[in-house]
């Protein structure tokens, strides 16, 4: 993983001293709220319903044991045991105090973390596959280019104020696990007939109030002039983007006005004057950022080792786990493990302060120190032996993190809702808890086989329920909850929208709606269906039936 260098170190470490003193002055009463606003939110710190926020960056979802260990003592020092993750693969703390959140960001860049950039209309953190490096089918490791993609728009001062937020995602190759087609800027690994590895850029995707999937601006780009194609794509928005009203002020918006022709033709001219210029990048530097992400000194005996197929035959649990919550490695012998954080009856994506000092401690013992965070509110430890699986399954089983729950209904993405964020107007963990005490049978789970189940609490869409196989969305109706259906969404390299099966339904009807639609799949699905592939071969038409007019 990228480790910085002497002057990456002092711009952290200078960012803190400059938020202390601007807290010092807005606590003093020195300077205006509305001048420590944006401040604030530049440094992840947001004030929601209950007490402060910091969100924390994780870059490209890689972080070290010893990174994981710090984010613990933050949780048990200055909030209350816990932190949660989210789907832009940063950690949240919810509760610390306004007054001690410079101490936070001080503890944060001693081990080259921060929150800069977590918030704000500024280019927020650069998201990739989490299994990126590891993948067979990737042509490249991705993370290299986040990094430099991080380095480029970190107080970048030309996009600090742009119309609104902005959000790059970067896909290894063509299985497309970073969503990509979602994002204001999707990048995707590509080659082309020469065979020479380049990047297919999307622009104008995004969810929220008005969701749109992301279109193609550009077929290949050669990879040198990354920057100076991301730098023409900002700066048309920066300047016809709309900023009387934040909620056409995304470029998807944009992009939508113009078409993505004139779009397309308003980049290109703009290119013009950049590309080749200063901001061309250089074989040499981005051989020097490949060179932080080069593949680990695996073991060649490790393929050899007998013990799991032992281990596998003598514990059911640990076979359903294996089989649920592990995946194959490019390298023989090794396998990659994902750590549910979605526990019966526990928020999703959260983790404790305990469960993080023993993430840490495995990823130590068994994943060459480094972990990932993903996009679904879990963790991976990509590296582990084969040999080694048992131990880990055991370690996380007596931590309540081996929930072999990977990509089914209950491996829920979910915003906090009401309970916690300001913005929401429906809760959402409630119904979480409903979901998980109606579907808590693994067998019934895993014969459902991969379904992504996405609940938001209101329009903004924080946990993407529009491109959800099952997306829910919680609305106020004069005071109560209810929660709006959509089926059919998807993330991946054939991206789309959710369609809306109907009128929304109360919240005591959630799980009871869901259970029908599911007994309607297992129903209707030919052999080796899945649930989006059924949907795709029936239609919407038999789903809406069950649901509104039950025989």
């Amino acid at each position: 993983m990228y480790v910085y260098n002497q002057v990456d170190q002092q711009l952290v470490d200078q960012r803190v001293e400059q938020f202390r003193d601007q807290t010092r002055r807005f606590l003093a009463g020195e300077l205006p709220d509305e001048e420590f606003l944006a401040l604030r939110l530049m440094n992840g710190l947001y004030i929601q319903r209950q007490a402060p926020m910091l969100r924390v960056a994780i870059p490209y979802g890689t972080f070290s044991a010893t990174q994981m260990r710090t984010l613990a003592h933050i949780a048990r020092t200055w909030d209350r045991g816990y932190g949660h993750f989210t789907t832009r693969t940063n950690i949240q703390f919810n509760w610390p105090k306004l007054e001690e959140v410079p101490d936070i960001l001080a503890e944060l860049a001693k081990v080259q973390m921060h929150a800069i950039q977590t918030s704000g209309n500024c280019i927020r953190n650069t998201t990739t596959d989490p299994l990126a490096g590891v993948a067979a089918d990737e042509i490249e490791d991705p993370r290299p280019w986040c990094e430099l993609i991080r380095q480029w728009s970190t107080l970048h001062p030309e996009f600090a104020y742009l119309p609104r937020k902005f959000k790059i995602a970067v896909s290894g190759g063509p299985n497309d696990r970073a969503s990509s087609r979602v994002h204001d800027i999707g990048l995707e690994l590509v080659r082309n007939e020469a065979g020479e590895t380049g990047f297919k850029v999307l622009v104008g995707g995004g969810l929220g109030r008005t969701p749109f999937i992301g279109k193609v601006i550009r077929e290949y780009l050669e990879p040198l002039e990354l920057f100076t194609y991301l730098e023409a794509i900002l700066r048309i928005y920066n300047l016809k983007g709309r900023r009387d009203n934040k909620y056409k002020a995304r470029i998807k918006i944009l992009v939508a006005a113009l078409g993505i022709d004139e779009f397309r033709r308003l980049v290109e001219d703009e290119w013009q004057h950049l590309k080749g210029g200063e901001l061309r990048l250089t074989e040499a530097k981005v051989q020097a950022m490949k060179d932080h992400f080069q593949p680990f000194a695996y073991d060649a005996a490790a393929a050899s080792d007998t013990t799991l197929q032992q281990a596998l035959a003598s514990h059911e649990d640990f076979r359903v786990w294996y089989e649920r919550n592990t995946q194959p490695h490019r390298v023989a012998g090794y396998r990659i493990v994902h750590l549910s954080l979605k526990p019966l009856l526990g928020a999703p994506g959260d983790i404790t302060h305990l469960q993080m000092d023993v993430v840490a401690d495995l990823a130590e013992a068994f994943s060459f120190g480094e972990i990932r965070a993903t996009q679904d509110q879990n963790l991976v430890l990509t590296d582990v032996q084969q040999k080694d699986l048992f131990a880990v399954w055991q370690r996380l089983r007596d931590n309540n993190l081996a929930r072999a729950n990977i990509n089914t209904l209950t491996d829920m993405i979910v915003c906090p809702g009401f309970d916690f964020c300001s913005l929401a107007n429906a809760r959402t963990l409630n119904i979480a808890d409903q979901i998980n005490q109606l579907f808590d049978d693994l067998d019934y789970l895993h014969d459902l086989g991969d379904i992504q189940l996405n609940m938001s609490g209101c329009i903004n869409a924080c946990a993407h329920h529009h491109i959800g196989h099952i997306g829910i969305l919680g609305v106020d109706k004069k005071g109560e909850d209810w929660y709006q259906i959509t089926l059919g969404g998807s993330a991946t390299e054939n991206a789309r929208l959710g369609k809306v099966l109907g009128k929304a339904v109360a919240a005591d009807e959630v799980a009871g709606t869901l259970k029908v639609i599911l007994d309607t799949y297992l129903s209707l699905r030919q052999e080796g269906e899945s649930f989006v592939e059924a949907l795709d071969r029936v239609g919407i038409e038999p789903f809406k039936a069950a649901v509104y007019e039950p025989v």
